[in-house]
C-alpha cells in the first residue's frame, strides 16, 4: 500500500443501515462535519503525548482484524509532527502479527485512550515497519519501529470510559436515568440527535 494511500469511507452500507435504523444519520454527518480531520492538531499532539499505551488494529493477510496493546513510558509513542507518530516495539512473544500484518498491506489504527480527561483519539493511516539499528538506537529497548502516516484522525466522547478503579457515571443503571453527556447539549448538536434521544429538546 502507497504510504499516501487515504482511508477509505467513514460509513459504509452496514453502518448507514445501521443510523437509518437509529435514525442517527444526520447526527453521524455532522460529527464527521465537525470532528474529522487529516493531520493531528494541538490537542490531539498533547494527549497523545501524555499516554503510556495505545491499542493497534491491523488487518491480516485474509483480511481478518487484529488488535493488539502496547504500552510504554508516558510519551513512548513519538509524535514527529501533525502528519507522523512513531510507536518503539519491544521485546515480545516473536509472533510479530501487529508489525507482520503492517508489512503485508501497510493498514494500520490506533486508538488512544486518557481516563483522565476522559477522551479517546482514533488515528487511521499507512505504516511502515523500521527494524535497523540506526533508527531503533533512538528507542530504549525498541527490537523494531511502526511509522504511521496520518491519514484521518477523530476524537471520541469519553463518557464511557471508567476512571481508576471506578465504573463510569454514565454506565446505564436500572435504578436511575443516565446523565446526559455535555456534548449533547450543543446547538449545533443536539439539534441533529435522534429524536428518541432523551437529551433531545423539543
Amino acid at each position: 500500500m502507497a504510504l499516501d494511500d487515504p482511508p477509505g469511507t467513514m460509513y459504509g452500507p452496514g453502518a448507514r443501515a445501521l443510523q437509518d435504523e437509529f435514525d442517527s444519520r444526520r447526527l453521524a454527518d455532522r460529527l464527521a462535519d465537525v470532528t474529522l480531520h487529516d493531520q493531528l492538531d494541538d490537542g490531539d499532539i498533547d494527549l497523545i503525548r501524555d499516554q503510556n499505551a495505545v491499542w493497534i488494529a491491523t488487518v491480516d493477510i485474509d483480511g481478518w482484524p487484529d488488535v493488539s496493546y502496547k504500552g510504554g513510558d508516558r510519551g513512548f509513542v513519538e509524535v514527529v509532527g501533525p502528519g507522523e507518530v512513531r510507536v518503539p516495539f519491544y521485546n515480545g512473544n516473536g509472533m510479530w502479527r501487529t508489525l507482520g500484518n503492517v508489512h503485508d498491506n501497510g493498514r494500520v489504527a490506533l486508538l488512544f485512550v486518557d481516563p483522565a480527561r476522559p477522551w479517546r483519539v482514533r488515528l487511521h493511516g499507512t505504516g511502515e515497519v523500521r527494524s535497523d539499528a540506526s533508527t531503533t538506537a533512538r528507542y530504549v529497548g525498541a527490537e523494531a519501529l511502526l511509522v504511521v502516516h496520518v491519514g484521518r484522525v477523530f476524537p471520541n466522547c469519553g463518557r464511557y470510559i471508567h476512571p481508576p478503579g471506578e465504573v463510569s457515571r454514565f454506565v446505564p443503571r436500572p435504578d436511575a436515568p443516565a446523565p446526559v453527556p455535555e456534548w449533547k447539549e450543543l446547538p449545533f448538536l443536539n439539534d441533529v440527535l435522534p429524536d428518541s434521544d432523551p437529551a433531545k429538546r423539543r
